[in-house]
This record gives structure tokens, C-alpha cells and sequence, in this order.
């Protein structure tokens, strides 16, 4: 008798974590053996990809707060965009290991993901992606018409990023498109519509996410270079200061600008100089050819994330008590 639909989705073949998986992860340890793979392929071991998607969605809802002048974040929105943004995160890194399995599968560092280790199926994987998208799905749809349609137009990005390293030497670009939308969906799902402040927020993440994923992208550069794939690392790998300090540097000068536009005052500009302070360090402290080096300067971008948002949420608490 032919396999039934819950047997190809629960025959998974664990054979261990990826080549670069953190230690002894609850992924690795706890879920059952079942689980681990489907686990992997969304990246559950590696939260810094969903903190990275949620950040430009809190950062918005947060100036958004200070423009209307409010004492907090709506604490629901909130929550619903960490549940977005884990739930597409992994629908997000599915989808691009499918379109990349072959890719991946000649990278040293990639080889051992789920899909060209054999530790689940295509088939699979894209039972996993739509069940994620669905997830998704149903968070959006709490957030008014407006936000609703500004996420679905969200999609064509998404769907097109994976191909952009075959074609353009700034795939980083398209994925900083794709991972800042939420500043847009943060700002509309309070107001229900844009203005320019959520636009230039959106356009400093792009360079935030070319500038980060560059130093990410230097971990890959000789394999990358031997299968032709494009990369702004490779653009960029004999002037990388110039580059970063160029993304960066503009990346910056954005977020003051949109931090001015909502009206913001002291503690949110004191968290701006804490932000500029630290990318200066990422930039002054990279070394393109160690791999360790790299990795750790691409996570420590959660820490930039936290800055800026708790400077937010003073700015607006400062703004109502005065």
C-alpha cells in the first residue's frame, strides 16, 4: 500500500545538526527526533533570522507611539509581530533552501541543511513552508484592510530573492526589500496608512540589512566564488570598510531623519548615538577572512535592535510624562 500523507510528512531522517548549529540546542536535544529537521529548515536554532525580520516591525510600531504621542506600544500588535515574523522567517528560509538545494548542496557550510542532507524530502518542505504561510496568514488578517494588503504586496519580493543571487550582484538589496516591510506594516497596522517617517525608517533598514548581510555573506565568499554566485561581499571584498561605512553610514543618517519626522526628543536620539557607536565597531573590528569573526559581528545586530527600541519606548514614555 502507498504511503499515506502522514507517513511522508513524519519519516524525517535526523542526522544531526547543520555544520554551523549552536551547541547543544534545545532544537538538538529536546524536540522529538521527528521534529529536528522540520526545526532546522525554519531555523528555530538560529532565532537572530526572526529577530531580524521583527525588529523593523517593532521599530515602527514603536515611532508610530511617539508620533501619536502615546505612552506604549500596542502590547497586542506586538505580539502578533513576533508570531509573524517566526512563522514567515521559517516559510521564508524554507522556500529559499528549496529554490537553493542544489546550490546548497555544493557550500560547505550549507551542505548539511535538511534538504540536501536528505533529512526531509521537497515534499515535505513545502507541506512545512504552507503550513508556516498559514501561520502567517492568520496573523495578518487581525491587523486592518489597509496593513492587510500592504502585507500581501510583500510577497513578489519574497518569492523573488532567492533568485537574486544567480542574476545580481546585490541580492542583499532585494532581501533588505523583503525583511524591513514591517516598517511599513508596523506604522500602517497603528494609523492605517504611510507617511514619510515609515518610508525612510523602511529605507534605513535596507541599507541596516545590506551592510549586515554583507559582513554574513563573507562566511561563503571563496564557495560562492567557485559556483557563481553573486554577492555584494564579492562586490565589494577588496574595499569592504568603504562599503560598510557607505551602508551604514547612510543606514544612520535615515534613522535620524525618521526619528525627527515623528517628532522624537531625548532618549530616542541618545539610543541613535549608542546604534552609531556600534556600527562603527562592526566596521572598525571585521576581518573578512575569519569566518567566526563575521558570524559574530552579523548576530551582534540583535543588540543594535534592542538599542534603538528601548530608546524608542523612553522617547515616548519621556514625551508623555513631560
Amino acid at each position: 500500500m502507498a504511503e499515506g500523507w502522514a507517513d511522508k510528512m513524519f519519516k524525517t531522517q535526523d542526522t544531526g545538526p547543520v555544520a554551523d548549529a549552536v551547541e547543544d540546542h534545545w532544537v538538538d536535544t529536546k524536540l522529538p527526533k521527528f521534529l529536528r529537521p522540520y526545526a532546522r529548515l525554519a531555523r528555530w536554532d538560529r532565532p537572530i533570522g526572526w529577530w531580524l525580520l521583527l525588529w523593523p516591525c517593532w521599530w515602527s510600531l514603536a515611532l508610530a507611539t511617539v508620533a501619536d504621542g502615546a505612552l506604549y506600544p500596542n502590547l497586542w500588535y506586538m505580539v502578533l509581530f513576533l508570531i509573524g515574523a517566526v512563522a514567515m522567517r521559517g516559510a521564508g528560509c524554507t522556500y529559499n533552501d528549496l529554490v537553493d538545494r542544489d546550490i546548497d548542496g555544493k557550500v560547505e557550510r550549507t551542505r548539511s541543511r535538511p534538504i540536501p542532507s536528505g533529512q526531509v524530502t521537497p515534499f515535505q518542505a513545502k507541506i512545512f513552508m504552507l503550513v508556516q504561510a498559514f501561520v502567517g496568514l492568520v496573523v495578518l488578517l487581525q491587523f486592518n484592510n489597509y496593513t492587510i494588503l500592504l502585507g500581501f504586496s510583500s510577497l513578489l519580493i519574497v518569492a523573488a530573492y532567492p533568485f537574486m543571487k544567480r542574476i545580481t550582484n546585490w541580492p542583499q538589496f532585494v532581501l533588505g526589500l523583503a525583511f524591513n516591510w514591517g516598517a511599513l506594516v508596523g506604522w500602517s497596522a497603528m494609523f492605517g496608512s504611510l507617511s514619510l517617517v515609515p518610508i525612510l525608517l523602511y529605507s534605513a533598514g535596507i541599507f541596516w540589512t545590506i551592510g549586515y548581510d554583507t559582513i554574513y555573506a563573507f562566511q561563503d565568499i571563496e564557495d560562492d566564488a567557485l559556483i557563481g554566485v553573486k554577492s555584494t561581499a564579492r562586490l565589494f571584498e577588496k574595499h569592504p570598510v568603504i562599503a560598510l561605512s557607505c551602508f551604514y553610514g547612510t543606514a544612520l543618517l535615515l534613522f535620524l531623519l525618521a526619528l525627527v519626522m515623528a517628532g522624537g526628543q531625548g532618549p530616542a536620539y541618545a539610543g541613535i548615538l549608542i546604534v552609531g557607536a556600534h556600527l562603527f565597531t562592526q566596521i572598525r573590528t571585521l576581518d573578512v577572512a575569519d569566518r567566526e569573526k563575521c558570524l559574530k559581528l552579523f548576530k551582534s545586530n540583535n543588540q543594535l535592535g534592542w538599542v534603538l527600541f528601548l530608546g524608542l519606548l523612553a522617547d515616548a514614555v519621556w514625551a508623555y510624562v513631560i
